[in-house]
């Protein structure tokens, strides 16, 4: 296993255990199985477990697996604040005593404000004393570093990063997201910044690898050095110096095995013209049923109402390529956990955007399209009873 170092200098392996998926057996986390999946990940120098409060019985059978094999203290847990939940202050220590208590330990290595989605959210949590609270924890050593998880557009994610002097942060990214999400335009800030980024969705929640198009299969199959498609979008993030750590949510020992092997060999820089060609080659083909040709360069931003133009084509475009429910939770995640919405239906279609767009989009009839097929009365609902569950 090879290691990169957290902002401190401690070694985080490249590789790390999402805990999201454990496996399951009669619609319950299998922890017998689970165990076996841990510990192969732990003897192949697996180090960083990432949890969360709201993941179904993950805490608790991670807290326990760890517990009954004594070795707590060999591995970094990383889980997180489900922060629109609060209510008040002392909700805080409400939350935070439950994941101790689930996870069998007495401090968190990395704690992460779960799904943080912009300014007004992050001032919201300070006027409830959060920064306090967190600088408290730290010095008790009850948290050891503190961070953030984050999905949106790397505009407020840069923003965030300004916004507090966080240890670490992590971020949905891959090959196929490179210009979308907080993108490598995130991971370019939050390196110069000297922040650690820990990647999420590896493989764009499996489209990476299942379900792929037949061209881009083939592609693969054609390339003399033979690799699987998981392995071809690991190694494209750990070709990174930027990367730190990629999460993999392993529930099988082969895919252990397969996964800690690539992070024993790997190295950066490996890639050269070829493999990113080869790379290009497979994007445009899984691309190749786009409904908008959008790069998201964001050229056409600011939107004058706040319209999250390219987060909303790429949810637009994921809704015809992996299916329209994960598009619209990709639409809700970048426009309606907002404080304020930037749904498609803010547009006025004044076309400021369309002057400035090098694909030449018509943009304003895209942003139609996109809310007719997600604004639908699921969309209205839970934006209307968000804000009674979400303290956002």
């Amino acid at each position: 296993m090879q290691y990169r170092s957290d902002k401190y200098g401690n070694k985080i392996s490249i590789l790390g255990y999402g805990c999201m998926r454990f496996s399951q057996s009669l619609g319950r986390i299998d922890i017998d199985k689970t165990e076996k999946e841990i510990l192969a990940a732990y003897e192949a120098g697996v180090n960083y477990f990432d949890t969360a409060y709201i993941y179904t019985g993950s805490e608790a059978a991670l807290g326990e697996i760890l517990s009954r094999n004594n070795i707590r203290d060999k591995v970094n847990i990383a889980t997180k604040l489900p922060h629109y939940m609060l209510k008040n202050s002392d909700s805080m220590d409400k939350y935070f005593n439950e994941e101790l208590k689930r996870l069998k330990t007495d401090y968190v290595d990395y704690y992460l404000m779960h799904m943080l989605t912009d300014i007004k959210t992050w001032e919201r949590l300070k006027g409830l004393g959060i920064t306090e609270w967190l600088e408290k924890k730290k010095a008790s050593g009850e948290i050891r570093q503190i961070g953030f998880s984050y999905h949106g557009n790397s505009d407020m994610f840069c923003k965030l990063l300004d916004e507090y002097d966080w240890d670490f942060c992590q971020i949905q990214y891959n090959y196929l997201d490179e210009h979308s999400q907080a993108g490598a335009t995130g991971l370019h800030y939050a390196a110069q910044k000297g922040i650690p980024v820990v990647i999420m969705e590896p493989l764009r929640g499996g489209r990476l690898v299942n379900n792929l198009p037949g061209e881009a299969v083939k592609l693969f199959e054609k390339y003399p050095v033979k690799r699987s498609p998981a392995e071809w979008a690991f190694r494209w993030l750990w070709n990174q110096p930027e990367v730190t750590c990629v999460l993999s949510g392993m529930n099988s020992i082969e895919t252990v095995q397969e996964n800690t092997r690539a992070a024993d060999e790997v190295q950066i820089g490996e890639f050269g013209a070829d493999e990113f060609e080869l790379l290009d080659k497979v994007v445009k083909a899984i691309n190749s049923n786009m409904k908008v040709g959008c790069t998201g360069c964001r050229y056409c931003m600011p939107c004058p109402r706040n319209v999250d133009i390219p987060g909303t084509f790429a949810a637009y475009n994921r809704s015809y390529s992996d299916g329209k429910l994960r598009g619209l939770f990709d639409y809700m995640m970048c426009t309606a956990l907002r404080k304020d919405s930037t749904a498609a239906s803010n547009c006025i279609g004044c076309g400021k955007c369309e002057t400035h767009c090098p694909q030449n989009i018509e943009i304003r009839k895209q942003l139609q399209n996109a809310r007719k097929r997600f604004e639908g009365p699921v969309y209205r609902l839970t934006r209307k009873i968000m804000p009674l569950f979400m303290r956002y």
